[in-house]
């Protein structure tokens, strides 16, 4: 049995990682938010010990460490706000413990090379959660375009629309130097998907990039991709707002609908038994989508023009 830590315990993503951690059989002693909002751990870890400040959080897991009983932190899992994820993940390491972290691992490209560096001094390892890389027809495609025809370049249409409301713009997601901003909150685990299964980034067009939508162009090595993102209900289809939906998920490719809406149940279960098992992801793994979302979001919306997505005619220039 592994001590995990868990930081960003009253987030979104939290319960995934407690669930995970109980079903491979460890056990949560330690986490931190600054919200004491957190009776989910009741469900999980009710005897874990909760910290609202990062030092006294940090001073605990020390005094585990040095204390050289077997009690010490093994793991931290980061569930914390996008922009903290490299101060805690650093954290973790100074503490003796490797870290689970999730998307994104951090926010700049030149970031990850300074978590390289930390890897080299502690001799602990960063694990990312990359779960959609091991959701069961991700896996069936990319086995098919790899056993395909070499030469192929497949032409996709990727719509992501999933509503927030006006909380969205005043949490720390609606702040860009924070979050990111919206390819980052949102597209980021579809970017990190198809460069995966169709290769790197050959050539990026943004054609429009605003709090609430963006879209663009990605030539890949494998696929030209038009993507349109948005968190505004509005561009859900009418069919479907008529019956009160608020996200609309779709991904064709050569016209055909890929559909992955079933499995995604123990994502997060499967990605700890991969880590445990010394098979998880890594920063190396992080690099293509990070340095993704940073050009997307410093890039200059040349507008409509060229291959751009269907959907952004109804986005007003």
């Amino acid at each position: 049995m592994h001590n995990f830590a868990l930081i960003g315990a009253a987030g979104y993503i939290a319960p995934r990682h407690l669930q995970a951690i109980k079903d491979t059989g460890n056990q949560v002693v330690a986490l931190l938010d600054k919200s004491d909002s957190v009776g989910i751990i009741d469900r999980y870890f009710p005897d874990a010990a909760l910290f609202t400040e990062s030092e006294r959080f940090d001073r605990h897991l020390y005094r585990l460490l040095k204390r050289g009983d077997g009690q010490q932190v093994d793991y931290v899992s980061i569930c914390s706000p996008n922009y903290l994820h490299d101060a805690h993940i650093r954290l973790g390491l100074r503490n003796g413990a490797d870290s689970i972290c999730e998307k994104p691992l951090v926010l700049n490209p030149w970031n990850l090379d300074g978590l390289r560096e930390i890897e080299k001094d502690t001799g602990k390892r960063i694990y990312h959660i990359l779960q959609l890389r091991l959701h069961p027809s991700v896996q069936q495609l990319k086995a098919r375009i790899d056993n395909g025809p070499k030469d192929k370049v497949y032409d996709i249409d990727l719509t992501y629309i999933t509503g927030r409301g006006r909380w969205y713009h005043y949490s720390w997601k609606g702040d860009v130097e924070k979050s990111g901003g919206i390819t980052t909150n949102i597209g980021v685990h579809f970017f990190d998907m198809l460069t995966y299964i169709f290769g790197d980034v050959r050539e990026l067009v943004v054609h429009h990039l605003f709090p609430t939508v963006a879209a663009g162009f990605l030539q890949l090595e494998r696929a030209r991709v038009r993507w349109f993102l948005s968190i505004d209900a509005q561009y859900v289809p009418a069919d479907l707002r008529t019956q009160g939906q608020r996200t609309y998920r779709s991904i064709l490719i050569n016209g055909d609908t890929f559909d992955f809406t079933a499995g995604f149940t123990d994502l997060h279960t499967e990605a700890y038994r991969q880590i445990l098992s010394g098979h998880g992801f890594t920063i190396d793994d992080a690099r293509s989508y990070v340095n993704l979302c940073h050009q997307v979001r410093n890039s200059q919306p040349v507008g409509r023009s060229g291959e751009y997505h269907p959907l952004l005619l109804q986005v007003a220039e």
